[in-house]
């Protein structure tokens, strides 16, 4: 039995490239052993059949960046019910446009960010890109978010006028945002900087009770036609 050798060295000598080139193949998902893809480079193989894809591709691997439709009762950024586990090869959106080919690789190392209450249901972002996750960290309070909040009671005089401007957080004033109703039961709110729980309380201020609380985006991502519980790839170049 032959000594077993590193995988990027078997296709280097297969496809008659470098070892580096023989890597970005492995990376991308374009080589198997023995009909199953391996995207390990250092895999170790043996008398193992190793074929590359006829329609592979010499391409740096991006990291990925996941769009989930979380659910009610799922946690974003921490607790017991994560939402991130969600994220499976088998959730994704069948009609996913972003042209991202999956990777086992992008299912490792997500972080999620924007936190989004448990109860509330809509947009959630996993990402293993240093670029998104500063763009949603360092500048996170400056860029919209839209949400739409189902809503029942009766609405206090002036209340969207307040809702607008002039209700209080956690003891502070809140700055001006975007009110408006969708519908007879339904306000479409867009806004920046939004705590845990400030939606409800918002409505509480004006007598209303939240019903139901969806996220529809987050600066100019949106959840589109997504359906509750599936995911699809941010496409490359389109940012927050």
């Amino acid at each position: 039995m032959s000594d077993p050798v590193r995988l990027a060295k078997c296709v280097a000598d297969l496809a008659r490239c470098s070892r580096i080139e023989a890597e970005q193949y492995i990376k991308g998902g374009w080589v198997s052993v023995d009909g199953r893809v391996v995207e390990d480079p250092a895999y170790p193989v043996t008398g193992e059949s190793v074929s590359i894809d006829p329609a592979a591709q010499l391409e740096t691997v991006e990291p990925a960046t996941i769009l989930l439709h979380k659910p009610v009762g799922y946690d974003t950024i921490s607790g017991r019910k994560a939402a991130a586990a969600l994220v499976q090869p088998d959730t994704r959106w069948a009609e996913d446009p972003s042209g991202v080919r999956m990777l086992d690789r992008h299912f490792h190392r997500l972080t999620p960010l924007v936190p989004l209450d448990a109860e509330a249901s809509g947009l959630m972002v996993l990402t293993q890109d240093g670029r998104v996750w500063r763009r949603l960290t360092e500048d996170g309070d400056e860029i919209e978010q839209e949400f739409v909040v189902e809503v029942s009671g009766e609405i206090a005089p002036y209340g969207l006028r307040k809702l607008n401007h002039g209700l209080h957080y956690n003891g502070r004033a809140l700055p001006p945002c975007k009110v408006s109703w969708q519908n007879e039961i339904r306000l479409r709110f867009a806004l920046k900087g939004v705590q845990a729980g400030q939606l409800r309380d918002m409505c509480k201020q004006v007598g209303l009770e939240v019903v139901a609380i969806r996220r529809l985006r987050i600066g100019k991502v949106s959840l589109a036609k997504m359906p509750v519980g599936a995911w699809r790839y941010l496409p490359v170049g389109e940012r927050f």
